[in-house]
């Protein structure tokens, strides 16, 4: 946890406002871990001690976060437990100090960036679906993908359960007799939306793996490791979901718009026929 300024920490609790802090201070009143604080110190909220004119101050804890990317192998399912006692990604950060939790999910026959954090305003923001942080996947399929398929999955498919999928970018990667490995990037989270996808266009997903979240790529991180995300890291899928989410809100106010113009669009040609009838009467 980042060292803070006395007299903020002072404010951030409700002891008092800043300046009444500083005053405090500089009287000689503070004393951080036994000894007497001055104007400018810091302190670490989690870890330091606090009195005020002898009393031990009582801080309020703040809350470290975590954010972790995961190489999820497959057969491992993507829960913090599981009642069927099948291996879950938590087996594999065992030894991790912090409890984090999923963010979003890879079935449990997928593998690749799997993202955990303690951090719940942080995983809503990942997994919000209007926010459209983009996802890369690497997908080996069978048969041999046709062009139109291929088209077909760009250009947006129909599920099983009647919702169509938004436009994607499709990528042949390698092109064989009896299979095609394709990159797939979406900026959707719907359920198994890649296995679905194809299944929708008549190919078997004999394989997928996330590649990359975002800027976040899984780069060399082998089967069952996992490493901190940096504060870049974290910094940029904020932004692409910040990005996307006020990019739903502007869409949204533009189909507000455009359903009030053809509504006045309407009552307005209504209003001339009736003017019309009314003069040839």
């Amino acid at each position: 946890m980042a060292l803070e300024r006395i007299q903020k920490v002072m404010a951030e609790q409700g002891l008092c406002s800043r300046r009444a802090a500083e005053q405090i201070i500089l009287e000689g009143r503070v004393k951080i871990n036994g000894h007497p604080a001055r104007l400018g110190d810091k302190m670490d909220v989690n870890r330091d001690t606090m009195m005020i004119d002898g009393e031990r101050i009582r801080l309020v804890k703040k809350q470290e976060y975590h954010y972790l990317m995961l190489h999820k192998p497959r057969g491992f399912v993507t829960t913090t437990s599981d009642e069927r006692g099948r291996k879950t990604v938590m087996d594999l950060l065992a030894d991790y100090p912090v409890r984090v939790f999923p963010v979003g999910r890879l079935d449990k026959d997928s593998e690749g960036l799997l993202l955990l954090t303690n951090d719940g305003a942080f995983a809503n923001l990942m997994m919000h679906p209007s926010h459209g942080v983009s996802k890369l996947y690497r997908v080996t399929v069978h048969p041999r993908a046709e062009e139109s398929q291929v088209v077909a999955l760009s250009k947006g498919v129909t599920l099983d359960d009647g919702t169509t999928t938004q436009p994607a970018v499709v990528n042949v990667v390698v092109d064989e007799p009896g299979r095609t490995v394709l990159e797939m990037t979406i900026k959707e989270g719907k359920n198994r939306q890649i296995r679905r996808m194809c299944e929708a266009v008549g190919l078997e997903v004999v394989r997928l793996r996330r590649s990359a979240m975002g800027a976040v790529k899984l780069g060399m991180l082998q089967p069952g490791q996992y490493r901190e995300l940096t504060k870049s890291e974290v910094a940029a899928l904020r932004a692409a979901a910040q990005k996307g989410k006020a990019r739903a809100r502007t869409q949204a106010s533009q189909e507000a718009a455009a359903r009030r113009a053809a509504r006045a669009e309407g009552t307005r040609k209504a209003s001339a026929g009736r003017r019309r009838l009314a003069k040839s009467e």
